[in-house]
């Protein structure tokens, strides 16, 4: 498997190095509880979980939420922060690109799985999601933005996080199989400085 592997984020996890991690939930997720975008009752996925402050905050709104990571580390923050909080969720140890629920879900909560795959398997990745969901069911996804490597050789993929451009996403998710919202897309800090397009799509 090219890019990084199971033992990659384990180890990150273990150790604490995850730099990305809000310590809070991202708060455009927040937005989409707020204004009824996401709403109690609904059944929704995260891929790429981590620690799970995501999990919590769609719980804590009345969600039937199923997060999914294939780092065990991951879990184990992830079952501490729900416990912590008195809330229930299902977790998943299992490789994204594999899994699948028992019946279409109402949403998933895209937020740095896809940045964390390596390229070559996003289409496929793409194709999983659109599969989870249910018609009309809605991706709330977090593109994340990332600028240059000076010194990146011409055409390196350089990662993760790896650079979610807009056009690419135009790509593997297509208007055939997605509805697309027009721009400009809400840009949301991430905590390691770089931006995240903050974008709705509907499934066909």
């Amino acid at each position: 498997m090219a890019g990084p592997t199971r033992e990659f984020w384990q180890e990150r996890f273990t150790s604490g190095t995850i730099p990305w991690d809000r310590g809070t939930p991202n708060q455009q997720l927040l937005a989409w509880i707020a204004d009824g975008t996401l709403a109690p009752g609904q059944r929704i996925v995260v891929p790429g979980c981590g620690q799970g402050w995501e999990v919590v905050a769609l719980a804590a709104a009345g969600m039937a939420v199923t997060g999914i990571d294939f780092a065990p580390a991951a879990l184990t923050l992830c079952r501490q922060v729900l416990e912590r909080d008195g809330k229930q969720a299902t977790l998943i140890d299992a490789d994204v690109l594999h899994w699948q629920p028992d019946t279409p879900v109402d949403a998933v909560f895209e937020q740095t799985c896809l940045c964390a795959l390596y390229p070559d398997y996003w289409t496929r990745y793409a194709a999983q999601l659109h599969a989870w969901l249910k018609p009309g069911g809605r991706l709330l996804a977090l593109f994340m933005q990332v600028p240059p490597v000076a010194d990146a050789p011409p055409g390196a993929i350089v990662g993760p996080p790896y650079h979610c451009d807009i056009t690419a996403m135009r790509a593997i998710f297509p208007a055939m199989l997605w509805e697309w919202p027009k721009p400009p897309y809400p840009e949301v800090t991430s905590p390691i400085g770089k931006l995240e397009l903050a974008v709705v799509l509907t499934r066909k």
